[in-house]
């Protein structure tokens, strides 16, 4: 019975590491993926080959959760600071983490969209939260780097502190 318990234990021990494998950490390639926007225009990250990419992934709850940290990039992009052919930044709606109708969504990522003047996607069943080990029910910032290497990750609101320290990386990114 006990020999039975231990490799009950081990096994449960390797599957919860195995759930953790593909979290994306700062230094890890990022994996690709495929979503839609309100249009049913397809988008990869290749869609923005050579740019520095700052992904949001929020859930529509959240979405106002790292509007501070949004307004901070907005700015730097306003100034000439991050300049539209080597950045980009967008968002990506985790629609499985919210009650919210898929219609409401669209609408709120639409006045996102609008204010940002970017692109916001769907992930209708939490896909990327699940292959990068985002947090639920909250709001994710992403920063890559233009061979798409992960440069900064943060799960949740991006404390005040980071904030100009990372607007700095996404500019000086551009550069290599």
């Amino acid at each position: 019975m006990k020999k039975l318990i231990s490799v009950f234990a081990v096994l449960v021990f390797l599957s919860a590491g195995a759930a953790f494998a593909g979290e994306l950490k700062v230094g890890a390639k990022a994996s690709d993926w495929s979503y839609k926007d309100s249009d049913d225009k397809v988008f990869t990250m290749e869609s923005w080959a050579g740019k520095v990419l700052l992904v949001t992934y929020v859930d529509p709850d959240e979405s106002d959760l790292n509007e501070h940290f949004t307004d901070a990039m907005k700015k730097a992009k306003d100034d000439g600071l991050l300049k539209e052919e080597t950045y980009k930044g967008m968002g990506i709606a985790d629609c499985a983490a919210t009650w919210k109708p898929d219609a409401l969504i669209r609408i709120i990522a639409g006045r996102k969209a609008k204010k940002y003047n970017t692109t916001i996607l769907f992930d209708y069943d939490a896909s990327l939260r699940n292959a990068w080990g985002l947090g639920k029910d909250t709001s994710n910032v992403i920063l890559l780097d233009k061979n798409r290497v992960c440069r900064y990750i943060f799960r949740g609101r991006v404390p005040d502190d980071q904030v100009a320290s990372t607007v700095k990386l996404a500019e000086d990114l551009q550069k290599e």
